[in-house]
């Protein structure tokens, strides 16, 4: 920025001008950090490359090119290697290997057709753990290619299973990912083990290099019975013993001690939470088998995540073995922040680190000295950076939104804490906007997350922004259903949405109501997902507000319960039965917002994804359906096939920009008018 250059508001537009950082990873010989660096380009696509931070010269070198995708860089033992995943062979995703002193990536792997789910160097570096699944013969490209050129339609997909979609990742029918073994030189692979019946593997290697511990649902139907992942010991010719007496419940992230002797996981060990209103907690025990120790007492959550639209997505479960095997280091989000904590085989839980942001962290380094972070704060989007276990202390390391910031006019949320009902308090925070003034009434909107087992907090939100820009105050918050308020806060809404999350909600907005600076007849109210879920109950149950927003929404449980890519499971965590007698069905529909739909008159923009797996289109439907026979004005903007549940976070970038559009068009109608 020119000295003396006035700065500008922030714009829809700006979403192509920022760079967006993720995945670091520390190589060996702690010299560098690889990280990935999307941009999105002038043809509306993004670009995602591989790059890597010296933190000897302080230079950033880009490994990769092309537009193929390119992510998960990962360092070979002897650090002479980085491995990465790449669509650029005709948009079949493969390994690829990159040599760090200097040259092409060469192609590892020959999968066919398929999904890379991840994969794992062995300790020695000469073997690679993958997961991958193929896809259905009839449905690759070859296939295609061929039925085009013969006339021929689109063949039917034929479905035996339950577990047949999942949003982003689109229909794969029967087919299921599965563990291969990678030859680190030739790249020939072989089946390691195709047990999972949903394909949902998380593993670690063992020390020795050969046996890895894998993890996966046990069972023929998961999706049918209460969580019960398993663990197994698996060697390398594909023999498997199970670890025993472990309890019920999900469990993730499996790492092997240091000496080979123990396991750490992170679980829930309530079979009956699917949804993760309990906390998840950091397990230790024997790799011989035998009951687990739980090592985090204290009401901490190491599985929460914090919402945001400038994120790139990190690793859900961080887990990593200090070298002297004593301790571990993990990532944990509290009250808006996401901070690191060391946790002791002895359970002694140390915070780490402390300050006004999120830490999405990489791998630790290998003498358990430091660990590289996506820096993410209120201030801008994520960096580099890297945070000093001994001292808590975080040093910053790139600032590739230097330039972007320094032109732009960035509002910082304040937070506040709002008292509801029993007791409980609501964090919220308030960005007031561009010229504001203490004795002006502005119009004001109220944003209410997804998940809802998630947290708002310390993350740049570029929609939050851009509503700043256009002279709205907005607000906010946590509601009882969040994480990062301990595990009673979080269950307060099992069985019961609608009820003491609604009365969160309408706290906020009595003290929206009662500030001098936000005008009460102009308030709105908007949000996605669960946050598209309760928009719908608020103007089921209320009249305050001037417009609604409803995003991606659930409004009805009874249809939802068969048209989500993960089907409620009978008497599950909402109760009830969709294909049951009225008594079944009652728990449901008492929770469903459409059953509350009569007589609502707010104004609503609906708008959702035909290709959302996890919310159907169908929820928004009923919901313009219900507005459009009592008269209330409404607009219904329906996003591509080719779309997911994730359009505002990671949806093609000319249709983010086009979804913000219809947002500061609706509110200008309404709030403004």
């Amino acid at each position: 920025m020119i000295l003396g250059m006035k700065k500008r508001p922030i714009e829809i537009g700006d979403l192509y001008k920022l760079v967006y950082l993720g995945d670091p990873q520390m190589s060996p010989d702690h010299q560098l950090i690889s990280f990935t660096k999307k941009v999105v380009t002038k043809k509306h696509k993004y670009e995602t490359q591989i790059c890597t931070y010296s933190l000897k010269s302080k230079e950033i070198k880009q490994w990769t090119q092309g537009d193929k995708g390119n992510g998960m860089g990962r360092w070979s033992p002897d650090g002479k290697k980085l491995a990465f995943i790449s669509g650029r062979d005709g948009g079949k995703a493969q390994i690829y290997l990159l040599a760090v002193d200097g040259g092409e990536a060469s192609q590892l792997t020959h999968f066919p057709e398929g999904s890379l789910g991840g994969f794992k160097w062995s300790p020695d570096g000469t073997k690679m753990a993958v997961v991958f699944r193929e896809t259905e013969k009839a449905f690759t490209e070859e296939a295609k290619k061929k039925r085009e050129s013969e006339g021929g339609a689109t063949p039917p997909l034929e479905i035996d299973t339950e577990w047949y979609r999942e949003d982003g990742d689109g229909y794969f029918g029967n087919q299921r990912f599965r563990l291969y073994l990678v030859d680190a030189v030739s790249g020939e692979h072989s089946l390691l083990h195709k047990g999972s019946a949903l394909g949902d593997y998380t593993f670690s290697w063992h020390p020795n290099g050969k046996e890895l511990v894998v993890g996966f649902g046990e069972g023929k139907h998961p999706l049918r019975a209460p969580a019960n992942d398993q663990f197994h010991r698996i060697k390398l010719d594909g023999t498997a013993t199970k670890i025993s007496d472990q309890p019920k419940g999900g469990k993730w992230g499996p790492q092997v001690s240091p000496d080979g002797k123990w396991l750490a996981y992170i679980g829930n060990v309530d079979e009956t939470d699917g949804w993760g209103t309990r906390n998840s907690r950091i397990f230790l025990t024997s790799i011989d088998g035998g009951a687990p120790t739980c090592l985090t007492t204290d009401d901490i959550d190491f599985a929460s995540g914090t919402l945001g639209d400038t994120k790139e997505p990190g690793a859900e479960f961080n887990l990593f073995w200090m070298p002297d095997g004593k301790s571990l280091i993990s990532a944990f989000a509290k009250h808006g922040e996401e901070q690191i904590a060391q946790v002791g085989i002895d359970g002694k839980v140390k915070v780490l680190t402390k300050g006004d942001h999120v830490l999405i962290p990489g791998n630790l380094a290998n003498d358990g000295s430091s660990i590289p972070v996506i820096y993410h704060s209120f201030e801008g989007p994520g960096e580099l950076a890297m945070v000093h276990l001994k001292s808590g202390a975080i040093n910053h390391l790139t600032d590739l939104n230097h330039d972007w910031k320094q032109s732009v006019e960035i509002a910082i949320p304040e937070a506040i804490w709002v008292d509801s009902t029993d007791g409980a308090k609501v964090q919220a925070w308030v960005v007031k906007p561009l010229g504001f003034k203490a004795g002006k009434k502005h119009a004001a909107i109220l944003e209410i997350h997804g998940g809802p087992h998630a947290q708002y907090g310390k993350t740049f939100f570029h929609e939050f922004q851009v509503l700043a820009a256009q002279g709205y105050v907005v607000v906010f918050s946590n509601p009882r259903g969040s994480k990062g308020y301990g595990e009673e806060f979080c269950r307060a809404i099992f069985r019961s949405w609608g009820e003491k999350d609604w009365q969160d909600v309408q706290a906020v907005r009595d003290w929206m109501k009662a500030q001098t600076f936000i005008d009460k007849a102009r308030l709105g109210v908007m949000g996605g997902s669960y946050g598209g879920y309760m928009t719908n109950w608020v103007i089921g149950h209320c009249h305050d507000f001037a417009g609604a927003i409803t995003d991606r929404c659930v409004s009805n449980f009874v249809s939802m319960s068969g048209s989500s890519d993960y089907p409620l499971n009978p008497n599950g965590y909402f109760g009830g039965i969709a294909y049951g007698d009225l008594e079944d069905i009652k728990e449901l529909w008492r929770q469903s917002p459409i059953a509350y739909f009569k007589g609502v008159k707010t104004p609503t923009l609906v708008i959702h994804s035909v290709g959302d797996l996890r919310c159907n289109i169908e929820q928004s439907e009923q919901v313009f359906y219900a507005l459009k026979m009592q008269n209330v004005p409404s607009r219904f903007v329906r996003y591509p096939v080719e779309t997911s549940h994730g359009l505002s976070r990671s949806g093609p970038p000319d249709l983010r920009m086009h979804r913000l559009n219809e947002i500061v068009t609706w509110w200008s109608k309404w709030l403004k008018g």
